[in-house]
């Protein structure tokens, strides 16, 4: 079974999450597709937001801890990004109340590009 790597995180951004965790325990991402700050990536401490059958799971970050930070994508977004990378990032400003890293003053954000013909041809062995 081949494994293409959907997701990973920029090194600003694994430190927020540690300091995060920190804070608030284990978390979790979740991209829903949704108008204005529904089209953020949503950091929430692991097990808040309720995953199922209308989500996809993208993978998990590696940001040094004990748990990775796992990441989900709902299915009807998913159908419009099925052929990307994703890279969580975090810049300055202000994102949503709902995500945990709100009251820090920066926002998550996802940056994309294309899986590469090698990246694709892997994925369509599964």
């Amino acid at each position: 079974m081949a494994f293409v790597s959907r997701v990973d995180v920029t090194e600003e951004a694994a430190d927020l999450l540690r300091r995060l965790t920190g804070q608030h325990g284990p978390l979790m991402f979740h991209q829903s597709g949704g108008c204005c700050d529904g089209s953020a990536p949503m950091c929430y401490p692991d097990g808040e937001f309720l995953t199922g059958d209308g989500d996809v799971f993208l993978g998990d970050l590696e940001v040094g801890l004990e748990r990775a930070v796992p990441v989900w994508m709902s299915a009807f977004q998913y159908e419009y990004w099925k052929h990307t990378h994703l890279t969580i990032d975090v810049v300055p400003g202000r994102g949503s109340g709902f995500s945990v890293e709100a009251p820090e003053g920066v926002r998550f954000l996802i940056r994309s590009r294309l899986l590469t013909d090698e990246e694709y041809a892997l994925e369509q062995q599964d």
